[in-house]
């Protein structure tokens, strides 16, 4: 189990495929880890590219250093990750936190990056309040009684009935995550504005939705694709947040699809 030392932390990533192909560098949820991610990696290997996962901090197997984070602090951890494994650029994919991480890359480290696809996510997540209740609830109560709530927002019914495995899977991994590292990452998600800086991005950019995401919903999709000039938008039927699993063969055509016609920048 790999393990790099970066900014001051500890994060657990692994790498999948052919060494010398170009590196697609995926970024998880709150709550989750790498392994929600296991739906993408058999195709991208397949198609010749070699898979960079990693836990973000407070997550998975990484270190859950003294919260509160900010996604500046989360950025940096991915920019230091690339650092260290050698890495000059990367087609960078990233998921709800994963994809407000992807936003600030683009603004910030646009250099480092060929492609940029961003998935299920906002440039800003209001009220705060609700971040505040959320953290005040994990915190005395523990991640079991926020788990139902919130796979119901990650799958729809039809998505939670066909994918009962992997949905348990998930189920395990969100109980299972630090209450410390899920509240300093709420506390980062509560805190982010991204919604003038996005405009500043010029990697090319794939946006992509369920159409059935509550949490941050076509309209925030809407919103980003029209901050980033050099984007384009894909919502995605029957599939609620967690549109990687719940609709993984449109996910993985659509995102290969975009990596491949900018491989070569």
């Amino acid at each position: 189990m790999p393990f790099a030392e970066v900014n001051q932390t500890t994060l657990h990533y692994r790498f999948d495929g052919p060494e010398q192909g170009p590196v697609v560098m995926l970024s998880n949820a709150l709550a989750s880890d790498l392994t929600m991610w296991e739906f993408q990696v058999p195709a991208l290997v397949e198609a010749g590219y070699r898979v960079l996962r990693y836990d973000s901090r407070g997550h998975g197997h990484s270190a859950v250093p003294e919260g509160p984070y900010s996604i500046d602090l989360l950025t940096a951890d991915a920019v230091s990750l690339m650092d260290t494994l050698g890495l000059d650029k990367v087609h960078f994919c990233g998921l709800s936190k994963g994809g407000m991480i992807g936003q600030m890359l683009g603004s910030q480290y646009g250099d480092r990056l060929i492609s940029l696809t961003l998935s299920s996510t906002s440039a800003y997540m209001a009220p705060k309040e609700i971040w505040d209740e959320r953290i005040e609830t994990v915190q005395k109560g523990g991640m079991a009684v926020v788990v139902d709530g919130t796979l119901d927002r990650w799958f729809t019914k039809a998505g939670q009935t066909h994918l009962a495995s992997s949905v348990e899977k998930i189920r395990r991994v969100f109980l299972n995550t630090s209450v410390q590292g899920f509240c300093a990452c709420c506390a980062a998600i509560r805190d982010m504005d991204q919604r003038e800086t996005i405009r500043t991005v010029l990697t090319p950019t794939l946006v992509m939705v369920g159409e059935h995401d509550s949490g941050t919903p076509v309209s925030a999709a809407e919103y980003i694709h029209q901050g980033i000039s050099s984007s384009a938008l894909t919502i995605i039927s029957d599939a609620a947040h967690f549109v990687q699993m719940e609709q993984s063969s449109i996910f993985n055509h659509a995102l290969l699809e975009f990596i491949k016609v900018n491989v070569g920048r």
